[in-house]
């Protein structure tokens, strides 16, 4: 071991040998068959039944009173007291297992198994009397466990958010209301689910290692395939794949996918992360808009029984209809500059004077995305609508069919950031042609973000992909929202982190 071990870790494995030397397995292999758990206790107990319980958890509280005691044990759904009678858990003289093992050789985490009564004691909490104890986990490491004064004051709470990230395990033992998070992401993936399988769509999986990224404007990350010795990407999104089994004659499919992008990382961005991507043939933005809304207000109402979520401050209505406007009304509403049109070099001074960023690689869609993410984005609380965007902007969306320049795209934001992107998706191969060399050019001038072309998927539409509607969207975002969460770290069980500067 190459780090110095502290008094309580080392006073902990000389316990753990003690343990052994009694002829106690501290990680026994036997199944321990629990039938209970501590909130069904307490919610189903009739006072006076003495119902008979196998429970286990971990060791959180101890309160010795000589011959008994009080103690606290947690489980995965929450803590229930104990009550610890030398007699009664030590048949004939020996009393080891309690005035030792119990007294002095378990220590708070430690993980038993108990087999008991339920009871209600004299002060009206529901306990269990324990018949039998088994050690089930010695725990080598003290549980950053806050201490709390007689008056209440909490101090050393495990509070600290880079500490509570990279180590998830114990932030989850020590802070148990952070479980409802991620209980609330389970049940938000499986409303959504239900939902899509309900309207008769297939769950498909697509490649996760692709020979070309696509689908999305992001950097990808890069490994190498020693067998075939060929350059590979982590997907930074699942559309083209799913498009081509659009192709092969599914009508309707969908994918959860973990998906990749190197890019910056923020409290609304992690390098992996989750996004349901659907696709629909025969259908268009504007009926997948409608889609949309139904999906997440059911989602609100399955989580919350309500369409009203709190959010920070601010309390979201996912009742349907959600407002709508198109891009270039939003950044009218709220610049009061129309931008409509405006060629490549006014718009990049308009943007300036705005205060918005730009350098010499952006293009018109780019400054128009700078200046929609700058002025409005962080403007719309509500779930709003933003449609129509500029052909620039979406190399995969289909021209709108009433106004030139633009595409048949939305996206809906909430919370002041984007939850899901939308299309009326290009079919029309010539086009999409033409739309990946303007990208190769984008990445001649430097824009790190644009697509490449992609031959193989320009071959699938040229054998004819229906009209298909397509979206996209963001299940950590969403759950941040659904949950009230204020990073994208509080919605992922393992966040991405900078390597450890100490081993503790």
């Amino acid at each position: 071991m190459d780090r110095e071990l502290s008094e309580q870790e080392i006073v902990r494995r000389e316990s753990l040998q003690k343990l052994i030397d009694l002829g106690i397995n501290p990680y026994p292999a036997d199944t321990f068959d629990v039938n209970n758990t501590s909130e069904n206790i307490k919610k189903s107990y009739v006072d006076g039944s003495a119902t008979e319980v196998i429970i286990a958890g971990r060791l959180m509280s101890r309160r010795v009173m000589g011959k008994a005691s009080f103690a606290e044990i947690q489980d995965s759904e929450g803590r229930i007291q104990i009550y610890v009678n030398r007699d009664e858990i030590c048949e004939g003289e020996d009393k080891t297992m309690y005035n030792t093992v119990f007294k002095k050789l378990l220590d708070i985490g430690d993980i038993i198994g108990i087999k008991g009564t339920v009871f209600t004691t004299k002060v009206g909490e529901i306990s269990i009397k324990v018949k039998t104890l088994t050690v089930l986990t010695k725990t080598l490491r003290p549980l950053p466990l806050p201490k709390v004064d007689t008056d209440g004051a909490i101090h050393d709470a495990f509070t600290d958010p880079e500490k509570r990230y990279r180590q998830r395990y114990v932030d989850l033992v020590v802070n148990p209301d952070v479980k409802d998070a991620f209980i609330k992401r389970t049940q938000l993936t499986n409303s959504m689910r239900s939902f899509l399988n309900e309207k008769g769509y297939l769950e498909v999986e697509t490649p996760i290692l692709q020979p070309l990224y696509g689908g999305a404007a992001a950097r990808p990350f890069k490994t190498h395939h020693n067998t075939l010795d060929m350059e590979l990407y982590l997907r930074i999104a699942n559309e083209l794949y799913l498009k081509r089994l659009v192709v092969g004659g599914f009508d309707g499919v969908y994918e959860f996918s973990k998906d990749f992008r190197n890019e910056g990382m923020s409290r609304f961005h992690n390098p992996e992360f989750t996004q349901m991507e659907l696709y629909v043939a025969y259908k268009d933005y504007s009926w997948m808009m409608d889609l949309v809304e139904e999906m997440v207000e059911k989602i609100a109402m399955d989580l919350h029984g309500t369409t009203e979520v709190k959010v920070g401050e601010n309390i979201i209505n996912f009742q349907r209809p959600w407002k709508r406007y198109t891009m270039y009304e939003a950044i009218e509403h709220f610049t009061g500059i129309d931008i409509s049109e405006m060629n490549e070099e006014i718009m990049s001074e308009t943007a300036k004077k705005l205060g918005v960023k730009v350098d010499r690689s952006m293009g018109r869609g780019k400054l128009i995305d700078e200046i929609f993410g700058e002025k409005c984005e962080g403007e719309l609380i509500q779930p709003t609508f933003i449609t129509d965007y500029p052909v620039e902007m979406s190399p995969l969306a289909k021209k709108h069919r009433e106004h030139d320049g633009l595409v048949e795209r939305f996206e809906a934001i909430c919370n002041g950031k984007e939850i899901c992107n939308a299309f009326s998706e290009l079919n029309d191969p010539i086009d999409q042609r033409a739309r990946f060399e303007e990208q190769l050019e984008l990445g001649k001038k430097g824009d790190e973000e644009a697509m490449v072309l992609d031959e193989d998927f320009l071959r699938a539409i040229e054998y004819g992909m229906p009209p298909t509607a397509g979206l996209g969207i963001g299940i950590d975002r969403l759950s941040m929202i659904m949950t009230n969460s204020n990073s994208i770290q509080d919605v992922l069980f393992f966040p991405q982190m900078k390597s450890e500067n100490k081993n503790d």
